[in-house]
């Protein structure tokens, strides 16, 4: 008889302990939904203890158990609607989760942050993510998603951060991207998307553009956020002259347009940007620079490092990059550049003058320099500087010399097909 009324008072326990917790559940039923659709969309066999998703036990209220041995992490609750808790950022972390995105609702009306950067999730990115419409940022990195990025994301108006990069996505860089324009970065790198690059004009608070890595092919487009601080598109076949629109972007730090198809000029307006610190446009097909006019203060310029290497570029070395106080490293290797080295370049080498950078690399091979190796240069130091001279028409390079790169110099016939033969 004791046992008996104590298996109905152990009944009526758990019956009264399930309905306090329903009443007085913290998290809002909807966004528990959402929570256990993300859990249930993963293989189970990637869910692994002690993972973020091996601590989420259904059977307790996920706001009101984070960071207990259970809902350990993975989501964030920062807002109190009706006394009910609202999830604000789903970050899982970097386990190695994968399945698919394609049957979650996400109806998670107060998400801000949606981070499931470094897993195997696959599949096309599902048009429902249109539905977060408070997310502030998106990171889908490193997974394995495949299929075109989704219109539809551009209905995310008040999206700041957008990574997509390194997955399998394909086709063209949708327009409604224009329609972002709270955006500030946007990361598309490593994929496989086609086309050109859309015209940009409605991302008026964007500073990070990385779209390298790709298949994008093309021109480059007449209209960039003048708000961009740095833009990367190494690796692509992107073909024609720079645009003027961006020497306009005033704001701009960081230029990599290498290993494209780019030719004609460098234009001079990159040689007295009153920001810019680094330019990289490498394995193009440059055939020439362009010097600054007379009066233009490039003696103001904030470049640190020049990439000009692997081009066409012909014509004797531009004096003024010898002069540019902050300019620290010079490569204009694998050209078909001729006449002397300039004094300037050796003097900035051994020595910097006050509140200027000395030129610790400075790489010339490969093109067709000829006459003496500059005076300074013979005393300089293995260390005290990375120079290569190697694979020119230079008088004499020594052995000696660690600059000469074992003292490789090009033949007679090879120097004389450019009108320079060695003395």
């Amino acid at each position: 008889m004791v046992s008996f009324f104590t298996s109905r008072f152990e009944i009526v326990l758990i019956s009264v302990q399930l309905l306090f917790l329903h009443v007085h559940s913290t998290t809002h039923w909807q966004d528990v939904e959402v929570l256990k659709q993300l859990k249930n969309s993963v293989n189970p066999s990637s869910i692994t203890p002690g993972s973020c998703l091996a601590t989420w036990d259904f059977s307790l209220d996920p706001c009101d158990n984070l960071f207990t041995g259970n809902f350990t992490c993975g989501f964030r609750c920062d807002v109190v609607v009706s006394s009910l808790s609202r999830v604000t950022e789903l970050a899982l972390d970097h386990w190695g989760y994968s399945g698919s995105l394609g049957s979650i609702s996400w109806n998670l009306p107060y998400l801000q942050t949606l981070d499931l950067t470094a897993n195997s999730f696959h599949g096309s990115i599902p048009d429902s993510l249109s539905h977060l419409l408070n997310l502030r940022r998106i990171s889908l990195s490193r997974n394995l998603f495949s299929g075109p990025i989704p219109a539809s994301l551009g209905a995310l108006s008040g999206l700041e951060e957008l990574y997509l990069d390194y997955n399998n996505l394909e086709g063209t860089v949708p327009l409604s991207i224009n329609r972002l324009n709270n955006l500030k970065r946007l990361d598309l790198q490593g994929n496989k998307l086609t086309g050109e690059l859309p015209q940009l004009p409605g991302l008026n608070t964007l500073y990070f553009l990385d779209v390298s890595n790709n298949r994008i092919s093309g021109e480059l487009p007449a209209k960039l956020p003048a708000s961009l601080v740095q833009l990367s598109m190494r690796n692509n076949t992107v073909a024609g002259n720079l645009p003027a629109s961006i020497t306009a972007m005033l704001s701009l730090e960081v230029l990599d347009l290498s290993h494209n198809k780019l030719s004609g000029s460098i234009p001079a307006p990159l040689f007295t940007h009153p920001s810019l610190q680094q330019v990289t446009v490498s394995h193009n097909q440059f055939g020439s620079i362009d010097e600054p006019a007379a009066g233009k203060l490039f003696h103001d310029s904030q470049l640190i490092a020049v990439d000009l290497s692997n081009n066409e570029i012909r014509g004797f070395l531009p004096g003024f990059l010898g002069l540019m106080p902050r300019l620290s490293s010079l490569s204009l290797e694998n050209n078909k550049l001729s006449g002397i080295i300039p004094t300037q370049y050796a003097m900035k080498v051994m020595e910097a003058g006050e509140g200027e950078s000395r030129l610790e690399r400075l790489l010339l091979g490969s093109n067709y320099l000829s006459g003496a190796i500059p005076g300074p240069l013979l005393g300089l130091k293995p260390g005290s500087a990375k120079v290569r001279l190697g694979d020119n028409c230079l008088y004499r390079c020594p052995l000696r010399l660690f600059l000469c790169e074992g003292g490789k110099q090009k033949s007679l016939t090879d120097c004389k097909a450019l009108g320079h033969a060695i003395p």
